[in-house]
């Protein structure tokens, strides 16, 4: 079976099952976007995904989860490699202390099942991560611990993002703000900035949800200062990180 055909598979049983019990550990989650994006860059050449995922959230504060989505960036980049999945894994504690702290720390796994040509670095990441936020406001950092997305040795590259979630309970709708930075590290990242092809960018985006009955929607603008014809944008003439609208449905259950 391809693996596009398993994931539609995978996610249309999630889709199927019936709800869980409310004080279940076990939960899981289905959303369709018009565009996913990933730290402000799109992984679908600007195109839809199907996305979801299982988890798992015990009362003292461990858990466990996994999540897949379609994407192109992959196959885009090379006509010798055919991967168009992403299926992420990952664990780690979250907590709170103090009045509105909270905290989370944990590990992610990205893997990119798929056909790679000989000698191509596969875009499989590992990174750890770390966040603490008072009451609507959250920081965090990850850092990779080696490869990146496909750059090859690449450890210490990192992502430092800072998220604001205001809810307006008056009007049901909840704001959203975020900024992001992404560094690469390593000798092949220099060579790309050396080629004038800088890989490091920033990445910013407002948004607005509302839920409505069981589902969540969301309408968000994005946008990176990533440059038009860098090494953001794909041999197809897909610039990734080009400012974009992108709406997005869910649920969980």
């Amino acid at each position: 079976m391809q693996k596009s055909k398993l994931l539609v598979a995978v996610l249309g049983t999630l889709i199927a099952m019936p709800a869980l019990a409310e004080d279940s550990p076990f939960s899981a989650n289905v959303s369709l976007t018009t565009n996913y994006l990933f730290r402000g860059m799109s992984q679908t050449g600007t195109k839809p995904a199907l996305q979801g995922g299982f988890d798992y959230a015990n009362p003292n504060g461990l858990y466990a989860g996994i999540w897949a989505s379609n994407i192109s960036w992959i196959s885009d980049a090379s006509a010798t490699t055919n991967a168009s999945v992403e299926l992420d894994t990952y664990f780690g504690f979250s907590s709170s202390f103090a009045d509105d702290f909270t905290y989370d720390v944990g590990f992610l796994r990205y893997n990119y099942p798929g056909t790679y040509a000989a000698g191509a670095t596969k875009a499989d990441t590992d990174e750890i991560y770390g966040s603490i936020g008072y009451k609507w406001i959250t920081a965090k950092y990850s850092r990779s611990l080696g490869d990146t997305f496909g750059i090859p040795s690449a450890s210490g590259s990192d992502y430092f993002q800072l998220d604001a979630s205001f809810p307006i309970e008056s009007a049901g709708i909840t704001l959203g703000a975020h900024y992001g930075k992404q560094a690469f590290k390593g000798t092949a990242a220099d060579a790309l900035r050396t080629a004038g092809t800088d890989p490091d960018y920033h990445d910013y985006n407002l948004s607005v949800s509302k839920d409505v009955g069981s589902y969540s929607y969301s309408l968000m603008y994005s946008k990176t200062n990533a440059a038009t014809g860098g090494f953001w944008t794909d041999p197809q003439n897909h610039d990734l990180g080009k400012g974009t609208a992108v709406l997005s449905v869910s649920t969980s259950f």
